[in-house]
């Protein structure tokens, strides 16, 4: 019996690799079986969900002739749910960092980032819970019969193990600390192995380095006049401004140019005259005296 089922998983396996070009190796840790039925229907037209022990799939990839069988499964190791799919394995990485929910944070958790208490009232009654406050830096007060933060405090900073007194703590405060998810592993496409740390891009980070280099190369593509449907307009501004001033220095008239060299030649006179009425009264005091 047991044989024919690790069989029959090898040919659901084999069939599923004839099918997809991508597979993605996902932790089925702190993952429950209704969000994973979610997940299914959520995502159902964009990949294929599928719990296979590692060794029948790396089975199946050698009976299909994939490179590189032995490393991603190596990469995988563990309790796996593999996502097979034609989306770009990027995408699905960040599909499923996307459709994570906030929890509780559990014992041994790492906390994703600096944990605050908030300042305020808890809503909890005076008790020991007092005291497990005090052990974590947070001063308190007891107004209306229940437990006030005094000021936001941070208990842990990202990257901490939470303990068991925290875990404890933040879920009496209602504080969701933790993560409930699929989390990528590693991903599988056309031989290449794709780890977690390159599947998980910063798109913020990406955004920012994109619109940096577009500012640049219109910068770059000014100086050099490079005609583009995007420089057009500046650089064309730039030839009138340019020509104007040209034209300004060589006093040259034209419908454009003639009203501002009156405008700089009554300014000239203006000048011209103060510093002759200035020269004259000058020679008239040193006359009289």
């Amino acid at each position: 019996m047991v044989s024919e089922n690790k069989s029959r998983m090898l040919d659901q396996a084999i069939e599923l690799l004839k099918k997809y070009e991508v597979i993605l190796a996902a932790d089925l840790f702190k993952m429950k079986s209704q969000m994973l039925q979610d997940l299914r229907k959520e995502l159902g037209k964009e990949l294929t969900l599928k719990c296979i022990k590692n060794n029948i799939l790396r089975k199946a990839m050698e009976k299909m002739g994939l490179e590189g069988s032995e490393e991603f499964i190596n990469r995988a190791q563990g309790s796996n749910i593999y996502a097979f799919s034609n989306e770009n394995p990027f995408k699905l990485a960040m599909m499923l960092k996307k459709r994570k929910v906030r929890v509780f944070a559990r014992p041994g958790d790492i906390a994703l980032e600096d944990i605050v208490i908030p300042a305020g009232n808890t809503g909890l009654a005076p008790g020991p819970f007092i005291s497990k406050l005090a052990t974590l830096g947070v001063r308190t007060r007891i107004e209306g019969g229940t437990i006030w933060v005094n000021f936001d405090t941070k208990v842990a900073s990202a990257g901490d193990k939470i303990s068991q007194d925290l875990s404890e703590i933040l879920a009496r405060l209602g504080i969701k600390a933790g993560e409930m998810g699929l989390e990528a592993k590693a991903a599988y496409f056309n031989g290449r192995i794709i780890t977690r740390d390159e599947l998980l891009l910063d798109v913020e980070e990406y955004r920012d380095l994109l619109r940096k280099a577009s500012e640049m190369a219109f910068q770059v593509a000014l100086l050099a006049s490079y005609p583009t449907p995007q420089t057009l307009p500046a650089l064309i501004s730039m030839a009138v401004q340019k020509a104007e001033r040209l034209a300004l220095r060589a006093e040259y008239i034209d419908r454009d140019s003639a009203g501002k060299l009156i405008a700089i030649a009554y300014s000239h006179a203006l000048t011209l005259q103060n510093l002759v009425g200035r020269r004259v009264e000058q020679s008239l005091g040193s006359a009289e005296t």
